[in-house]
């Protein structure tokens, strides 16, 4: 039997850690020949998780330039992905979550009339502009596809209200959980210097990552203010913060946190470190969608410093609080959650509703029963 032919595009590194499971299971097929198209919107730190899952890009197109727009990002992203396909010719195309390149691979695909695959959708806040541009870029992404790879009966139900049919759409779980359990089972030594250098066992560590575009300025500002407080009035707690390469960013970030001793701001992380980062941190403080999903599967809090979010399945199932912006609430919520043992252990212990570790299984199954039978 002729393989049928399946690209998946990515270019960023959360993109890169979710669709490894996917591409891993995928070649394991007899059905399927894949292939790996990357935009390589995140260059080094894709490169990386490329190398720590032993995947390799067939198609590297490398679009990124220094100050480019999203409209840039969007119209390189297109034009490259037009040779690929046309060198391919795949019959499904797949893409995941809600970045500037799964937009541009769901249109080159519908351009070119070849299916498309998309995997964790359905997330949803209804506001266009939170977050913003992923809202608007998963949505339009749902309108195109043919197959829906929903991470929980939650995002399901959204397809479902927007007309998608109950037939293309498949529950799975989130394919993150599947990486995150795989890795932080194997045995890891950190290769950041300044984390090799903390004693987690001398008090609590807050892992907190702020990044999202929303949040620059103002807003920024204000958590920081909140962390800083935090440090200064809980004896021994310590921040582990990566903080974003966004010159903007850092001109926020820098003057507020870089003096306070038990505050550590690193250079963005490999995905190893950062995951066995998350394995030994008290809580998880972030403005981060997919570390809503992460976090509890390794057992930790995660407090959402936003006002909004797409993944309200945490928030039922009491993995997840929002807190905002607001650095008074920052630090009276992680307070209570540091102080308070009855309310940390059921965080800590709820169910996670995002995944068991096997979505990339689920997802190659789907779709070897459709295209056998198509």
């Amino acid at each position: 039997m002729e393989r049928i032919k399946v690209l998946t595009v990515f270019g960023t590194r959360p993109e890169a850690i979710k669709m490894a499971p996917v591409l891993k299971t995928l070649s394991q097929s007899e059905v399927f020949e894949p292939m790996l198209a990357v935009t390589a919107q995140h260059r080094e730190m894709m490169d990386q998780v490329l190398d720590i899952f032993r995947l390799k890009a067939d198609y590297d197109l490398g679009i990124m330039k220094p100050g480019q727009s999203l409209t840039d990002i969007m119209v390189r992203a297109l034009t490259g992905l037009e040779g690929v396909i046309s060198d391919f010719n795949p019959r499904l195309l797949l893409v995941h979550g809600d970045t500037a390149t799964t937009f541009a691979g769901a249109l080159a695909a519908y351009y070119h009339k070849i299916d498309i695959g998309h995997v964790e959708a359905g997330l949803r806040t209804r506001d266009k502009f939170q977050p913003f541009p992923e809202e608007m870029n998963r949505h339009l992404t749902g309108v195109l596809a043919d197959h829906h790879f929903a991470p929980t009966e939650q995002a399901a139900k959204n397809l479902l209200e927007e007309g998608v049919p109950g037939d293309r759409i498949k529950i799975t779980g989130n394919t993150t959980i599947d990486a995150l359990l795989e890795v932080t089972s194997r045995p890891h030594e950190f290769n950041c210097t300044e984390l090799q250098g903390i004693d987690f066992a001398s008090g609590p560590v807050i892992l907190m990552t702020a990044h999202r575009r929303e949040n620059w300025g103002k807003p920024l500002e204000n958590i920081c203010k909140g962390v800083l407080r935090l440090v200064d009035e809980i004896p021994g707690l310590q921040v582990i913060y990566p903080v974003h390469a966004n010159p903007l960013l850092r001109e926020t970030v820098y003057p507020l946190l870089g003096k306070h001793s038990r505050i550590h701001l690193v250079e963005p992380l490999d995905y190893m470190d950062f995951a066995h980062l998350m394995a030994c941190s008290t809580v998880i403080l972030t403005d981060s969608g997919g570390l809503q999903e992460e976090a509890p599967a390794l057992d930790k809090p995660v407090l959402v410093m936003r006002e909004k979010t797409e993944r309200p399945e945490g928030l039922e199932a009491g993995t997840v609080r929002l807190v905002g912006t607001d650095g008074e609430k920052i630090f009276s919520e992680v307070r209570e959650l540091l102080e308070n043992e009855k309310l940390y252990r059921e965080m800590a212990s709820a169910k996670n509703p995002f995944g068991d570790g096997k979505a990339a299984q689920r997802i190659c199954k789907y779709l070897e029963v459709f295209y056998l039978c198509t």
